[in-house]
């Protein structure tokens, strides 16, 4: 039998459902990994800002 057709005689199985406390988990960590990314993008921001500021400085 070819591999691209073995089981597909069978339905497919339902996921299992995700608990509530790791669902909470997941959406904690999640909110932190987009907080994290958040900061780190207004950090280089900033940095970018003060960059700019510093040329303009240099040669004004």
């Amino acid at each position: 039998m070819s591999i691209l057709t073995h089981g597909l005689d069978r339905p497919f199985a339902r996921p299992a459902r995700i608990s509530g406390a790791r669902k909470v988990r997941l959406r904690d960590f999640a909110l932190g990994a987009l907080t994290l990314l958040s900061m780190g993008s207004v950090l280089t921001a900033l940095i970018a800002l003060r960059t700019a500021i510093y040329v303009w400085h240099m040669h004004g």
